[in-house]
């Protein structure tokens, strides 16, 4: 028993030794450090958009001790990520694991690198789930949850597998109290985006929503419990352009139901924006349907 625990001490120390190179210190905020993620040997790095509280002055640590600027090729806030380009050339970029290789069970690493050396944590994967999206409206490509302890710091740095293979950037501030990875599929997406528009477009209607519960003869009319309650519509905006009114409940968008503000966030893609969509609202107790064009926000 005793030499098999130390091999698997020993694997487990040779594989943060394997990989550590691909890890970096992300200096974009001014208290303690985030860390980052390799992406490729010219000098992108992947970490968390909630690490990076400025655009300009960036520094990226690198494993060689050595530090160097990095500039902000752009952010989504709305799944937590941000892509650098540090000035450096011939960095170790990380391998990638496939989609759905990782099981409730498996054993994993959460890496960082808040300091100039390699940290490392020891846990399971403790839950799996299908696409979803974060409360900004977000698409991800699958839930990954993990016990692993994020230390401070910890936040942009990797989630690796037992073969080395990275599963995402590991981030707390999506949902807050858990420890989730951000997909692989989602990264690569949110980078190719990044790297050729320097911005995620989101559909914007420019107001503010809460959701709210129905009354009963509303709710059994439209088979839901709730809407979304407008507290808010910006002047000039595409929601106020369609008349819609503080007070206003969003209901349905395109025939879809909106019962919580990630379900209107998440029918808001790119594709919709310059399109007329139908919205369908309560106003005065009445259901009424509402025109609106989709405008631009870019994250």
């Amino acid at each position: 028993m005793t030499n098999a625990l130390t091999n698997v001490s020993n694997d487990l120390a040779a594989l943060v030794a394997a990989v550590s190179s691909g890890v970096v210190r992300v200096e974009g905020r001014r208290r303690m450090a985030a860390s980052g993620i390799v992406w490729s040997a010219d000098g992108l790095i992947v970490t968390t958009h909630h690490v990076l509280e400025q655009d300009e002055g960036i520094q990226v640590g690198l494993a060689d001790g050595r530090s160097v600027a990095a500039t902000l090729v752009g952010r989504d806030p709305t799944t937590d990520l941000a892509l650098l380009r540090a000035q450096a050339a011939g960095l170790t970029p990380l391998p990638w694991a496939e989609a759905d290789t990782a099981r409730v069970g498996h054993l994993v690493l959460a890496l960082g690198r808040p300091g100039p050396s390699i940290l490392a944590t020891l846990g399971v994967v403790s839950a799996l789930g299908e696409a979803w999206r974060t409360p900004l409206g977000g698409a991800m490509d699958r839930l990954i949850q993990t016990d692993a302890a994020m230390f401070p710091g910890f936040s942009g740095g990797p989630l690796v597998d037992a073969s080395g293979r990275v599963l995402g950037p590991n981030t707390t501030a999506i949902l807050r109290g858990l420890s989730l990875t951000i997909p692989a599929g989602t990264v690569r997406r949110v980078v190719e985006t990044l790297l050729a528009h320097g911005r995620v477009r989101r559909g914007y209607l420019g107001i503010g929503a809460q959701p709210v519960r129905l009354p009963q003869p509303l709710a059994a009319q439209l088979g839901q419990n709730t809407g979304l309650l407008l507290v808010s519509v910006e002047t000039g905006s595409p929601g106020a352009q369609a008349g819609l009114v503080m007070g206003d409940t969003i209901v349905a968008l395109e025939g879809q139901p909106v019962r919580r503000l990630e379900d209107l966030l998440g029918q808001l893609n790119a594709e919709r924006i310059g399109q007329a969509v139908a919205l369908r609202i309560i106003r005065g107790g009445q259901v009424q349907e509402r025109s609106v064009t989709v405008g631009s926000r870019d994250s």
